[in-house]
C-alpha cells in the first residue's frame, strides 16, 4: 500500500494541531501550570512546520526547507521548555530557539543548503539533543513520585533514539534527490513517529499534570496550612501505622506555654510566627524520620521511631532549650517556652493509650512550673526533668 508523503505530513500536522489545542485548553483551566502552555505552543508550532514541509515543491524552497525545518526545530526546543517548567526550573527560550537559529544561519551557507544529507544530520542531532535533554530533566525530578514520569521520559527518549538512528543511516546511505523530495521512505517513517509521539506525549503529559495535582491535593488535605507540618488526622494515621508495624519509639507532646498571652500582648500575627518558628526548630533538631504534627492551637505532637527513652529525653531537652532561647530583636520583651510530655512505647500499646500517658506527663510538666520536660514512667507518676 502506497501512502502519499505529503498526505502523511498533513495528517501529522493535524494531529499536532489537535494535541496543541488540548494542551492550551487545559492550560486555560489550570493557568498556574505553565508547562501546558509551552507544550501547547510546541505542538502548534510543530503543526505549522509539518504543514510547511508538506508543501515542498509547491511553495519556494526557502519556505519549505529553510523556514519549515527551523519551525520544527523550535517546536522541539519548546517541548524542552515545557519539561523545564513542569520541573519548576526556569525555561530558557534562548536555548530552545538556538537550534532553529543555527539552522537558519547554516542555510545561508551554499554547501550546507545544497546537501540534503548534512541538513538531515543537523536537524536530527538537534531533535535528539532536545528530546534527550527533556528526558534528563524528567529523570532529575524523580524525587517527586509520579507514576507517569517514567512513561513520559521513555516517550521522549525513544523519539530521540529514532533521530539518533537516522544520523548514521543518512551518512551510510545518503537519500537520493529525485523529482519528489518527499518520496524517501524516511519521510513516511518520520511522519508515523511524529504522530505516535504527539499522541503518546498527550497521554503521558496530561497524566503527569493530573498526578501532580492529585498529589498536591493529598498533601494539602494532610498538612496544617499555617505551619506546614502534618495536621491531626494525618499524624494520627502515620503514628497508628508505625505502632501497627510494632515500631518501638517515643511520643512527645508539646504545649507552648502561656501562648494566649503572646497573642493578647503582641497580636495574632506574632503568635502565628511563633508557631511557625517552633515547627521550623523542631524540623531542624528532630530526626529526619520523626513524625511531627499539630493537634490544634499551640499543641503539637511528635513520634520518634526507634528512639530509646534516653534519646527521646535528650531530643526534647534540646528542643526545649532552643525554643526558650528564641529572641526577636524587634520584640525584646517576647519570651516563649514549651512544656513537653514523653511516653515510651511498649508491647501492644495503642495510640490512644500512648497519648493519654504523654498527656499525663505533659500535665506534670505544666504543673511543675512549665518550660520543662516530664517523662511518663509506667506504674508511677510522671517524672519531670
Amino acid at each position: 500500500m502506497h501512502l502519499d508523503p505529503a498526505t502523511l505530513l498533513i495528517v501529522s500536522a493535524a494531529i499536532a494541531l489537535l494535541v496543541g489545542a488540548l494542551f492550551l485548553t487545559s492550560w486555560r483551566q489550570a493557568p498556574e501550570e505553565r508547562s501546558l502552555a509551552f507544550w501547547g505552543a510546541a505542538h502548534l508550532v510543530g503543526a505549522a512546520g509539518s504543514a510547511g514541509l508538506a508543501l515542498r515543491g509547491q511553495i519556494p524552497d526557502l519556505l519549505s526547507i529553510g523556514l519549515a525545518n527551523a519551525v520544527v526545530l523550535a517546536a522541539y526546543g519548546l517541548i524542552w521548555c515545557g519539561v523545564r517548567a513542569f520541573e519548576k526550573r526556569r525555561p530558557s527560550l534562548g536555548f530552545a530557539l538556538a537550534g532553529a537559529l543555527v539552522w537558519c544561519a547554516l542555510c545561508l551557507v551554499p554547501a550546507f543548503y545544497a546537501s540534503i544529507a548534512l541538513r538531515i544530520v543537523y536537524a536530527s542531532a538537534v531533535a535528539t539533543l532536545y528530546c534527550g535533554a527533556a528526558a534528563v530533566e524528567l529523570w532529575r525530578g524523580r524525587s517527586e513520585q509520579l507514576a507517569s514520569r517514567y512513561a513520559a521520559g521513555a516517550v521522549l527518549a525513544l523519539h530521540g533514539a529514532f533521530y539518533v538512528v537516522r544520523i548514521p543511516a543518512t551518512l551510510l546511505a545518503p537519500p537520493l534527490i529525485g523529482p519528489n523530495p518527499l518520496a524517501s521512505p524516511w519521510v513516511a517513517i518520520l511522519c508515523f513517529m511524529t504522530m505516535l509521539f504527539s499522541i503518546a506525549s498527550a497521554f503521558t503529559v496530561m497524566a503527569l499534570v493530573k498526578e501532580r495535582a492529585e498529589r498536591e491535593q493529598r498533601i494539602a488535605a494532610s498538612t496544617d496550612a499555617l505551619t506546614g507540618v502534618r495536621n491531626r488526622r494525618a499524624f494520627v494515621q502515620g503514628a497508628e501505622a508505625a505502632l501497627g508495624a510494632d515500631e518501638d519509639g517515643a511520643l512527645l507532646l508539646f504545649d507552648l506555654d502561656r501562648f494566649k498571652a503572646v497573642n493578647d500582648v503582641h497580636g495574632h500575627a506574632v503568635g502565628d510566627a511563633v508557631l511557625v518558628a517552633f515547627c521550623a526548630m523542631a524540623g531542624t533538631l528532630l530526626p529526619r524520620d520523626a513524625l511531627l504534627g499539630r493537634l490544634g492551637g499551640e499543641e503539637f505532637v511528635c513520634f520518634l521511631p526507634e528512639a530509646s527513652a534516653a534519646e527521646a529525653l535528650a531530643r526534647a531537652e534540646e528542643l526545649r532549650r532552643a525554643f526558650a532561647g528564641l529572641r526577636v530583636p524587634e520584640l525584646p520583651d517576647l519570651r516563649v517556652s514549651v512544656s513537653i510530655g514523653i511516653a515510651q512505647t511498649r508491647d501492644g500499646i495503642g495510640f490512644d493509650a500512648l497519648m493519654r500517658r504523654a498527656d499525663a506527663a505533659l500535665y506534670t510538666a505544666k504543673n511543675g512550673g512549665r518550660d520543662r520536660v516530664a517523662v511518663a514512667v509506667e506504674g508511677t507518676a510522671a517524672q519531670a526533668a
